[in-house]
């Protein structure tokens, strides 16, 4: 009888952790009525891994944000974005094992008054094709005022190559990947994101952002291409509608599942009419070109990061042994502000379990 109660009682402290996790994600609503995310998938958080401040030449004084993780051979390659004495600046920092890292320093420069880099070379997701790496970059000609220096509207998608994701990277200002376009879904934003590759052609979940009298909208966009020298094709309708007010992209495709996952970063907006980087959410599909916001969770937000409680930014995906590494920065503690954020770390199991209500 003792042991029956053990473990009826273990079984119920189960069944209530899951119930609080998933009460959790349910009981947010937004002071505009944007739409939140009812379920929350399972994922555990190391903390923080980087922090900024170090970086070469001051590369990272002001705060290190928006991690995107490569691998190749046994080496970890992060893409940082540095806010330095310069401005928003790409960094490097290699690791071998996601959690001890040494910094590089910047892998971009900012362009002349005449380019659309002049005041931020930002953002860089990358992809082989035979030997050379292509790195799609957010460039942009605004930015507040010093010393912070927070690059504004419109946020641009710029293209440069390489033989090796150390560099040195050759900017190609020839090409246009993702022209903004007047009265649509990505007008006032369209930079870059992850990319995979479908059959014959490559696929970039590319961020994309409207302006109206109510304020910005966000979502993710298709673009598509057989050519990564060359323009991109963008869909013309979002993988989301502009209400869903989410940003940036980082997908993994589970072969055990057959599903595919993508991560990006949720906008919320507080009491006080504040938006801010307030959770990253995850969305699963069986077909890589077709998405339903019903199909939803919240992987890591206040609740369950262990030191940041206000803003988590970015998150990047990739595979370690059976477990899915999720890099993301955040700003310590209560903090909501764009500064002083370090890149952290979590995990979840493999394959990855669907929640259900």
């Amino acid at each position: 009888m003792k042991r029956n109660t053990i473990i009826y009682y273990g079984s119920c402290c189960m069944l209530l952790t899951i119930l609080s996790a998933n009460a959790a994600a349910q009981k947010i609503k937004y002071s505009d009525g944007r739409p939140a995310a009812s379920l929350r998938m399972e994922c555990r958080d190391e903390g923080i891994v980087m922090r900024y401040g170090d970086g070469k030449d001051s590369c990272d004084t002001y705060g290190a944000r928006e991690a995107v993780v490569n691998k190749e051979g046994d080496t970890y390659y992060l893409f940082y974005d540095g806010a330095g004495k310069d401005g928003w600046i790409s960094c490097l920092a290699e690791s071998r094992d996601l959690r001890t890292w040494t910094k590089k320093g910047t892998i971009l420069t900012l362009g002349d008054s005449t380019k659309t880099d002049y005041k931020s070379a930002s953002t860089p997701w990358a992809i082989k094709e035979k030997d050379v790496w292509h790195m799609f970059y957010l460039g942009t000609p605004n930015t507040t005022p010093p010393p912070y220096r927070i690059p504004a509207f419109p946020y641009l998608t710029m293209k440069a190559q390489s033989k090796s994701l150390r560099g040195p990277w050759i900017k190609q200002y020839d090409v246009t990947p993702l022209p903004p376009k007047e009265n649509s879904y990505y007008s006032v934003t369209s930079s870059p994101g992850f990319i995979v590759k479908d059959k014959k052609e490559y696929l970039m979940f590319f961020s994309g952002a409207a302006q109206d009298s109510a304020g910005t909208k966000r979502t993710l966009g298709i673009a598509r291409t057989k050519d990564l020298n060359g323009s991109w094709r963008i869909d013309s309708v979002p993988v989301f509608p502009l209400t869903e007010q989410v940003e940036n992209s980082s997908l993994f495709y589970d072969r055990f599942a057959k599903t595919w996952f993508l991560f990006t970063n949720h906008i919320g907006i507080d009491e006080k009419e504040l938006e801010y980087t307030d959770a990253i959410w995850v969305y699963w599909s069986k077909d890589v070109n077709k998405w339903n916001t019903k199909h939803k969770a919240v992987v890591l937000d206040s609740t369950n990061s262990v030191w940041a409680k206000g803003a988590i930014g970015m998150p990047a995906v990739i595979k370690v042994g059976n477990r899915l590494a999720l890099l993301y920065d955040a700003a310590e503690g209560q903090s909501k502000s764009h500064m002083f954020r370090n890149i952290g770390l979590a995990w979840m199991d493999l394959p990855l379990k669907i929640p259900h209500d």
